[in-house]
């Protein structure tokens, strides 16, 4: 799906409940016009059977939607905003370049003027300030997932390195990152032709995103140069590098995607939507992955909101479909399909969604450990340009992997390149 993160994963990736997909009216968006709505997606979000149910129920609506890598949607729709013309009537947004847009809020419809202000308990009160513009008078998007974090692993390889392979026991191996490095230490002793993580860069983030301040303060100053939790995970991946844990991945390359079902790494910081890549890319591994704890306790990497750019000549209609499709009841059919886990706190005591296992995943109860991630998450302040930024980071990391510079020069080159994003 986001084929140019390379190192780093940035990754990825449904006004009350509903139960049909009537939006709680029976009248038509727009009257008996015909209206083509356009949906520019990074990724698969797995919507098409939510557009068929909602097309049905709105004979008048024709949904047309279009794909691309994540680098590429988030570059076009900003250069589809500087020119006025190009972009979607419906826009997704993921939480690294979430920023950039709220920062120009008049290019987009404000939701709060098509009737969302109503809608605002029903999802986590972080998720909802995420996509207000800096004066909170304006609202972007609508949040979709959320990206509570668990760390995925394969029993067998665990087995075989002599670790423990239940989750409970899994995840007392490391309450912390240094301690999950240490682990990752005896596992390449016991396995020196296997690796312990796919890639440096995964880790990194996930240590960033769940400290209290990021890369940015909340005034939007860049700060990856001074602050001491930058450089902490900084120096701990570098660890993990030197100590030859990671497998070097780029993500969402064919070698990637076949390392999952190969066997050729034990483990891997796995958001919710993460879950749907392994299980897609690791068929005849089913019941050979299970799911324990991240280190550090919580965390949020990824997530994304649907947006309506001015240039959309349906704003209504755009609005009343990202109403429904975001709706809780939506977002529990996505998650079930593909993993994405709702934003929306009403779903979190639904045994439904709390019940939810998976046998490819050992049986592992996805619903309870990701409704537990998400409402243990701490919000972070994302600043304008936070997708570049971990991006610029993860190619210093994978420069030390492919040995094309030591641990030093590569955090100076970094500071450097990040100085220049602004």
């Amino acid at each position: 799906m986001r084929a140019s993160l390379r190192r780093l994963l940035v990754p990825i990736m449904v006004t009350g409940l509903l139960a049909t997909a009537a939006c709680g009216s029976d009248e038509q968006p727009g009257g008996n016009e015909k209206i083509t709505l356009n949906v520019a997606l990074f990724g698969d979000f797995g919507f098409k059977p939510l557009y068929e149910e909602y097309q049905k129920a709105h004979p008048n609506i024709t949904i047309k939607e279009r794909i691309s890598d994540y680098a590429a949607h988030h570059q076009s729709l900003i250069s589809h905003l500087a020119t006025g013309s190009g972009a979607a009537d419906i826009e997704a947004v993921e939480i690294g370049y979430l920023s950039s847009f709220t920062a120009t809020p008049n290019r987009f419809h404000n939701l709060l003027d098509l009737g969302a202000g109503s809608l605002e308990s029903q999802w986590l009160p972080w998720k909802w300030q995420q996509g207000l513009s800096t004066d909170k008078k304006t609202l972007i998007g609508l949040g979709t997932d959320v990206g509570g974090m668990a760390m995925c692993y394969r029993t067998d390889l665990f087995k075989a390195a002599g670790l423990p392979t239940g989750r409970d026991e899994v995840s007392k191996l490391w309450p912390t990152w240094e301690e999950y490095v240490a682990t990752g230490k005896k596992y390449k002793a016991a396995a020196p032709k296997s690796y312990f993580m796919e890639a440096s860069g995964n880790m990194f983030r996930a240590m960033v995103e769940q400290a209290s301040t990021g890369v940015y303060d909340d005034a939007d100053k860049l700060i990856v140069d001074s602050n001491p939790a930058v450089k902490k995970a900084w120096d701990l991946t570098v660890d993990a590098i030197a100590s030859d844990q990671s497998a070097k991945l780029a993500a969402w390359t064919p070698e990637w995607s076949a390392a999952f079902g190969k066997g050729t790494f034990a483990t891997i910081v796995c958001p919710a939507w993460m879950t749907a890549y392994i299980e897609t890319n690791a068929k005849d591994a089913a019941g050979k992955w299970d799911i324990a704890a991240v280190p550090g306790g919580a965390g949020s990497m990824g997530g994304s909101h649907l947006a309506l750019p001015k240039q959309g000549k349906n704003a209504q209609a755009a609005y009343d479909l990202i109403k429904w499709l975001t709706a809780p009841e939506q977002q529990k059919k996505i998650f079930k399909a593909t993993g994405n886990f709702p934003s929306t706190p009403s779903l979190y005591t639904d045994p439904d969604l709390t019940g939810f296992s998976k046998p490819f995943f050992n049986n592992a109860p996805l619903g309870k450990i990701f409704t537990a991630s998400a409402q243990a998450v701490q919000p972070q302040h994302q600043g304008p340009k936070q997708g570049d930024v971990f991006n610029t980071i993860g190619a210093g990391l994978g420069r030390i992997e492919q040995g094309k510079q030591n641990a030093a020069d590569a955090w100076t080159q970094v500071l450097s390149d990040v100085a220049k994003l602004g």
